[in-house]
């Protein structure tokens, strides 16, 4: 079955997270997606492996549908290779350092001279203007920089780094965004553009509902841990046997909400209660909210509180480890984590695509080899033998 992205070839440049996340998810759409790395293969392949020698967990995950290269930029030899291969591409994606491209001969003018179709995407941490232009940044410095820390942690408490690439992967997704977007305006016009995300704007995109507060009042938001200061419940509650993950969130978002889950805890006769009608008027019985709740969790397991609750229309979510989270069997079933074999790693589990397309579903493939496709990416697209591929390698080009 064709695929939503056929006929689209993207050379990746990309490393780590952030990059890596957006040219994974155009691989899961069907494009023709190159990584092309150092030979010595890119850092996230090797410096974060819990085995030395062994491709990391990290670039596992990052990395699955897409074709591996190795080729020397640095190299005269190398980028004449690459430049070779803009002109048969249709997006090259990069998240090196600032300035790193242009240091390298390889902007977006130089990309465009070479071929006006190109769409030329960068995730950068601070953007290419502004006065953080040529600071660099991960995970943990955008959501510094973008707020996120100072609204996550406890009141009490200092501000606590929020776990889901928010800056990562958020950033690279909205690269997708851009890079799709791209694509079809290039059917209209027949020439490329370049494309710019910055994971501090990525991150403040993806918090901007949690500004409303300073709107409201001019303050920053405060911290309120699982707690929110806009309704209630809407919190953490214990569960039986009391391990370290025994819980549920919970969360009421309506008054029929709140009526089924004051009749299933057994206090039916505060759902016609005036005084808690609203979710707002409910937070400031907060304390007596949450107390009943826990009282009546507490004495079941997650699993069976999520069955209860959720099945009766109540928001209701268990909170699951990451050993669980790959067991899942809602996730198995749906295919979203699936099965895969490496050569050296052997089975393991692997997320999925979770974007579902009916006429395009994704086949997740396990994350090439350093240089496993060298001979095939290089011998299609270039016309090299294995006489010209055993001297390139000699050279440490590839």
């Amino acid at each position: 079955m064709a695929k939503a992205l056929d006929g689209i070839r993207v050379l990746d440049l990309t490393q780590y997270e952030a990059g890596p996340s957006c040219t994974q998810m155009l691989a899961w759409l069907g494009a023709e997606v190159i990584k092309i790395e150092p030979p010595a293969g890119e850092p996230g392949r090797t410096a974060l492996s819990d085995r030395r020698g062994e491709d990391a967990w990290f670039f596992l995950l990052l990395n699955s549908c897409k074709k591996g290269v190795t080729l020397n930029l640095k190299s005269p030899r190398g980028r004449a290779i690459f430049e070779e291969m803009v002109k048969k591409a249709d997006v090259v994606v990069e998240n090196l350092g600032p300035g790193a491209m242009d240091r390298l001969g390889l902007g977006y003018e130089a990309l465009r001279r070479l071929n006006p179709r190109i769409i030329a995407a960068s995730v950068k941490g601070f953007g290419s203007g502004g006065p953080y232009a040529e600071y660099k940044s991960f995970e943990w410095i955008a959501q510094a920089m973008a707020g996120a820390m100072s609204m996550t942690g406890w009141p009490d408490g200092p501000p606590t780094k929020a776990i889901g690439g928010l800056a990562d992967t958020g950033a690279g997704l909205h690269t997708v965004i851009g890079i799709l977007a791209a694509i079809i305006q290039r059917q209209t016009t027949g020439v490329g553009q370049q494309i710019e995300v910055a994971q501090q704007d990525a991150v403040v995109n993806l918090l901007r509902i949690h500004l409303r507060d300073t709107y409201a009042n001019g303050k920053p938001v405060p911290r309120q841990g699982n707690r929110s200061v806009n309704a209630a419940p809407s919190n953490l509650y214990r569960c039986r046997p009391g391990g370290p993950n025994d819980y549920v969130f919970i969360h009421c978002a309506s008054v029929e909400m709140w009526k089924t889950l004051t009749r299933i805890v057994g206090r039916p006769e505060l759902g016609d209660d005036p005084r808690y009608a609203d979710r707002r008027d409910r937070v400031q019985f907060i304390d007596e909210v949450d107390a009943m709740i826990e009282a009546w969790t507490e004495k079941r397991t997650k699993h069976e509180v999520t069955e209860i609750l959720a099945g009766a229309g109540v928001p209701c979510g268990a909170v699951l480890d990451s050993s669980e989270v790959l067991a899942d069997p809602h996730l198995r079933q749906r295919g979203m984590i699936v099965e895969l074999e490496h050569p050296t790693r052997g089975a393991y589990p692997m997320p999925g695509n979770p974007v579902r397309l009916s006429g395009s579903p994704t086949e997740v493939v396990r994350a090439p080899l350093l240089g496993e496709h060298n001979a095939e990416v290089y011998g299609a697209l270039l016309g090299y033998g294995t006489a010209e591929l055993d001297t390139l390698r000699r050279d440490g080009v590839i």
